[in-house]
């Protein structure tokens, strides 16, 4: 059975996906990888660092990615995959590796758990993160939450759904209304006064601010409206390809903090329902909180 146009069919009846195609691989394997976290949640046996002690990685990243990889070769054996434990840690490794994987027609990215330190820790806020770029263009988002057993899936063009049913941002257009979320990447030199500074801007000025610690799941509840807005510097693109894409087929909004459209290689993103993204941009501007130099 085909999908059927979001613009021709009950807001509340199921999105069906087809049995073959990007969205289906993402989705299976989301949902597979997902799965297998869940189980070894408590059961880390060998914990390891990156750029800092605060940068973790596991063995079950490491195998998760794997896995992922393995799914979707299965169906597209010519594809490029960007995954973050295939890459090395820092900043400009990030971008040689986003340069290089430019280069595809077909390129997935993947991050195989979004909130590592969350997973180690125990506390269930963390997913499982594949997006897909086709000629330069987002195409397929997925993000699975395991702990709650929630998929969200967009597409380019067909809306994004929660379970089948379609999303959409939040209405609210009063930041002293709004609930905004934010977060602390690894990096303690630039990203983290940056966000700090953002937090000190806009706490006092919206009903309340939540650091989840996974950017991808943030950005999938700004998708469905559970948050109004989002921000964050310091970020790669694995962190937030597919939860870029749901915000957007939801009728919201991303930029990077200065308010350029984002792309792929974008660090310092903001996204929101739209109404409040201004606001939000101005108030990082304000506070010197957008992770850019000065000009």
């Amino acid at each position: 059975m085909s999908p059927v146009s979001p613009d021709n069919r009950n807001e509340r009846e199921p999105y069906v996906v087809t049995s073959k195609g990007h969205t289906a691989v993402a989705i299976n394997a989301a949902a597979k990888a997902g799965e297998w976290i869940k189980t070894r949640q408590g059961q880390v046996k060998e914990l390891g660092s990156k750029t800092s002690a605060q940068d973790l990685v596991t063995e079950v990243d490491k195998g998760v990615e794997q896995m992922i990889r393995r799914l979707i070769l299965t169906h597209y054996p010519d594809h490029a995959i960007l995954g973050e434990e295939g890459v090395q840690p820092g900043a400009e490794a990030v971008t040689a590796a986003l340069e290089e994987a430019r280069e595809h027609d077909y390129l997935w990215i993947v991050d195989p758990i979004d909130g590592t330190t969350n997973f180690v820790h125990g506390f269930p806020f963390y997913c499982v993160s594949i997006a897909l770029v086709v000629k330069g263009e987002l195409t397929v988002g997925v993000i699975y939450d395991p702990i709650r057993d929630e998929m969200f899936v967009a597409e380019k063009g067909k809306g994004a759904y929660m379970h089948g049913i379609r999303a959409a941002v939040s209405a609210e257009e009063e930041p002293g209304s709004s609930l905004i979320a934010m977060g602390f990447p690894p990096d303690r030199l630039i990203a983290q006064p940056a966000n700090l500074a953002g937090l000190q801007q806009i706490l006092p000025q919206v009903r309340g601010i939540r650091a989840g610690g996974s950017a991808a799941l943030h950005l999938a509840y700004v998708a469905v409206g559970r948050v109004d807005g989002y921000w964050e510097v310091g970020l790669s693109p694995w962190d937030c390809a597919a939860g870029v894409l749901l915000v957007l087929e939801s009728g919201g909004k991303v930029t990077d903090t200065l308010g350029n459209p984002y792309d792929i290689g974008t660090r310092h993103v903001v996204a929101s329902n739209g109404k409040i993204h201004d606001y939000l941009v101005a108030s990082l501007q304000a506070a010197e909180a957008t992770g850019f130099k000065k000009q």
